[in-house]
């Protein structure tokens, strides 16, 4: 089950660079949150939304790791043809897991209507 294995190292590969996202993106605003502080300098709903949508991406990155590891714990290496079913089945629950994890971190950021806001966490 060669193929399988390259999947299985692909995945870790993506969680791996997400992973990496997530830690660059949190430095960043750090870095930007202490410049603000320093400079004194007041920002606008408008740019506190932009910012909190690293928060967005972090939470979705996080969702994406969290479907790699279901993956990856469901040992594709070791998976024998005669499991074929079980494992499609176990895969397609991992994806629709995903999915609902993705609508739930959206944080209404595509909604267009003025009463629906960002919903952070």
């Amino acid at each position: 089950m060669m193929l399988l294995q390259n999947v299985e190292r692909l995945l870790e590969h993506i969680r791996s660079v997400e992973a990496d996202v997530i830690a660059l993106s949190k430095e960043s605003m750090l870095k930007l949150a202490a410049l603000l502080e320093r400079q004194g300098v007041g920002i606008d709903d408008d740019a506190a939304e932009a910012l909190q949508y690293q928060d967005i991406i972090a939470q979705q990155l996080s969702a994406t790791i969290e479907a790699i590891e279901s993956v990856r714990q469901l040992h594709l290496s070791a998976a024998e043809p005669a499991d074929a079913t079980r494992l499609n089945q176990e895969l397609e629950d991992v994806l629709e897991r995903a999915k609902e994890r993705r609508q739930a971190f959206t944080g209404n950021v595509h909604h267009v209507n003025d009463d629906e806001s960002i919903e952070f966490f």
